[in-house]
């Protein structure tokens, strides 16, 4: 591949370009400061149960109201998984439980993106999450790079659905056979390609091995 041959490349948030520092430690300070005390392995597998239950739901956090009532209930399955929802106030916890969930770049994955902004290629992002996640990549020091950012519950649909994809080229004015996706999940290359986007596997540090 050459570079000459793309005006664009999107991808995919966690997993590709972000991961989570471990919200363990902190989790368990939040919870001693309400006086609950667990093992570390608890309060992982209630995380766990956290997880497992968001993603299939994170489309409900599009919008600010619905990302809060999402909040509240995933805090209460993890509170549920921990065996502390007698103890602790789901609505008192989501603070604190938000405030553990730290996302940083993996990686490469910054200075890869950097050296493709200095070669004139735009950047995109295109990723199932909710509609925080363009403050999770700003927190990250990461969104100075993108020229838009495309959470699937922002505008209500994910990958594999093609039309993620058709959101972020109307946004970027680009045809998709100029465009290269990256991603660390089939539903990355099963949506580029039904979008008629290329596709190149994570991670983003090695994406680009062996271009001229």
């Amino acid at each position: 591949m050459r570079y000459a041959d793309i005006d664009a490349v999107t991808v995919d948030g966690y997993g590709t370009l972000l991961t989570l520092v471990d919200p363990v430690p902190a989790l368990e300070a939040a919870l001693s400061a309400s006086g609950v005390e667990r093992s570390r392995d608890e309060i992982r597998r209630a995380f766990l149960a956290e997880v497992a239950y968001y993603k299939p739901r994170s489309l409900q956090g599009g919008t600010p109201e619905g990302l809060a009532a999402l909040r509240l209930e995933c805090v209460a399955v993890f509170l549920e998984a921990l065996g502390a929802r007698g103890e602790i106030d789901p609505a008192r916890f989501v603070d604190a439980f938000v405030g553990a969930l730290v996302f940083e770049p993996l990686p490469g994955a910054r200075e890869t993106l950097e050296g493709l902004r200095a070669r004139g290629i735009t950047l995109a992002m295109v990723s199932n999450w909710d509609c925080d996640l363009p403050e999770h990549v700003e927190r990250a020091g990461l969104g100075h790079l993108f020229e838009t950012i495309v959470a699937s519950a922002a505008v209500g649909v994910e990958k594999p659905d093609p039309g993620i994809f058709h959101v972020a080229l109307e946004r970027l004015g680009i045809s998709a056979a100029r465009v290269l996706h990256i991603g660390d999940e089939a539903n990355d290359e099963q949506g580029a390609a039904a979008a008629g986007v290329r596709f190149a596997p994570a991670p983003i540090a090695t994406a680009f091995t062996g271009w001229s």
